[in-house]
């Protein structure tokens, strides 16, 4: 049966759908599938260099047509137009470091002491990625860069409301070399989701998205026995231990949560912030909150906020805010819808969040800035692991050390200190608990869809000792 609505275009600033497509037919995904296993075969086939230079010629394109691509996301999800332009050339530097390393981080391992073992790194096959709509190039970069290289060819289903860029990136594979049927964009139902999840030709899955979405998934591929990675949810950590310029501090805290609109995966979305600063932190937050407008189409000023992906985005996160205020939280600016139409959503600064409360367990996937007292080390490190996400966290003091103890007790995936965040195509991303499992980039990333397959040969014993 088919879902509604389609794979279209809604316009975040005015709420109004500017272009649609089509479901896929069950006939295009079988041929698709059938495209892709055959590809396969060549493909890995292909020595790894051949691979590695389609592949950063790939990265190429993606920086010459920044800005055409970046028009793309602004008008499907309303993303900051140095921020969407910047998203798509930052995409050169995942297909650039997977091309340029990928053929040595999958070259055989030797096993000290076996003269005949080595460990080698083969493609599976064909490999489908459900992507999401927040950083639509970047995410399906740092799946298909490392797994191409690795000989593993690509299905793609993006999400419904990026049917453009998903469109632009299957043309630049295609511009770039990368042979029919190896990487292959449908817009797919979730319930053909599911009909690819159980083929046998397809060896594995990468999803990038919400708990729900990640558990629908684990749980087909679970009873289909295949490979899953899984980026899900966060609600970040951000612990200020000390500061020796408390605006500073704050400003970049404000500016990190705002990015993209506060909906990024790995935002600060709790501010844990020690009680002989916390006032004058909120305050700057504040005054952060106060200074920001709603951005008009091409206004690409610092004080401008984005509309969300989406009204229902945005009412979302409303919701939220006002369960959380009706228990008694405080909400000092910002926390309500702009206008009637389109997905404005006011930046708001919250605390005295407390347990009863849904945005104390839920991700709140928008520019919210949720901030919390403390008055210990061991007191932020409770609260930093009170919930069930690990995504990444940060942890700020002018004592190197004293951060650093406190960030070595955060359950998470990835830790940093005096940074909000630590990123690059060349170091490992992913989390633990209900943010998932897995790692996208860097040399763990690549290794994730490939049959780590052990070689031996028996040494020849054989003539005179």
């Amino acid at each position: 049966m088919t879902e509604t609505p389609p794979y279209q275009v809604t316009d975040p600033f005015t709420g109004q759908v500017t272009q649609t497509f089509p479901y896929a037919g069950d006939a295009e995904i079988e041929a698709a599938l059938a495209s892709s296993a055959a590809a396969f075969e060549a493909w890995r086939a292909r020595p790894v260099a051949e691979r590695a230079a389609i592949v950063k010629r790939v990265g190429v394109l993606f920086a010459e047509r920044a800005a055409e691509l970046g028009a793309l996301v602004t008008s499907e999800m309303g993303k900051r137009p140095s921020s969407a332009s910047g998203e798509a050339a930052y995409c050169s530097t995942i297909f650039e470091y997977f091309a340029d390393q990928g053929p040595t981080l999958l070259a055989d391992h030797p096993l000290p002491g076996h003269d005949g073992a080595r460990i080698e790194h083969l493609p599976i096959g064909p490999l489908l990625g459900v992507m999401p709509w927040n950083y639509p190039y970047s995410q399906v970069a740092r799946f298909a860069a490392p797994n191409l290289v690795a000989g593993n060819t690509i299905v793609v289903k993006h999400a419904e409301n990026c049917p453009t860029s998903a469109l632009a990136i299957a043309e630049l594979m295609r511009d770039a070399g990368v042979p029919d049927g190896v990487y292959l964009n449908l817009f797919a139902t979730h319930g053909q989701v599911a009909t690819m999840i159980a083929d046998p030709r397809v060896r594995g899955i990468s999803l990038t998205g919400s708990e729900r979405a990640g558990a629908a998934v684990a749980e087909a591929a679970g009873r289909h026995l295949k490979k899953v990675v899984l980026e899900l949810g966060g609600s970040d950590p951000y612990i200020v231990l000390d500061t020796d310029d408390v605006v500073a501090a704050a400003e970049l805290a404000w500016a990190t949560r705002t990015a993209n609109v506060g909906q990024a995966c790995n935002s600060n979305k709790r501010m844990i912030v020690m009680a002989d600063i916390y006032d004058d932190f909120v305050a700057i937050l504040v005054k952060q909150a106060s200074a920001m407008t709603p951005r008009t189409p091409g206004d690409d000023s610092d004080t401008a906020y984005s509309p969300m992906v989406s009204r229902r985005a945005a009412e979302s996160l409303l919701a939220q805010v006002q369960d959380a205020v009706a228990k008694g939280a405080t909400l000092h600016i910002g926390g309500e819808l702009v206008s009637d139409d389109g997905a404005y959503f006011a930046p708001a600064v919250l605390t005295g969040v407390t347990p009863k409360m849904r945005a104390y367990h839920e991700e709140l996937f928008g520019p919210v800035a949720v901030v919390y007292k403390v008055s210990s080390d061991d007191e932020a490190v409770r609260l930093a692991n009170a919930v069930d996400f690990g995504l990444g966290g940060a942890v700020w003091s002018t004592d190197e050390q004293r951060a650093t103890k406190v960030a070595s007790q955060l359950e998470l995936g990835m830790a940093a200190v005096n940074t909000p965040a630590v990123w690059g195509p060349d170091l490992p991303f992913g989390g633990i608990k209900r943010s998932g499992f897995g790692r996208e980039l860097g040399p763990l990333g690549i290794l994730e869809f490939v049959n780590k397959r052990l070689f031996y040969v028996q040494p020849n014993r054989t003539g005179s000792d």
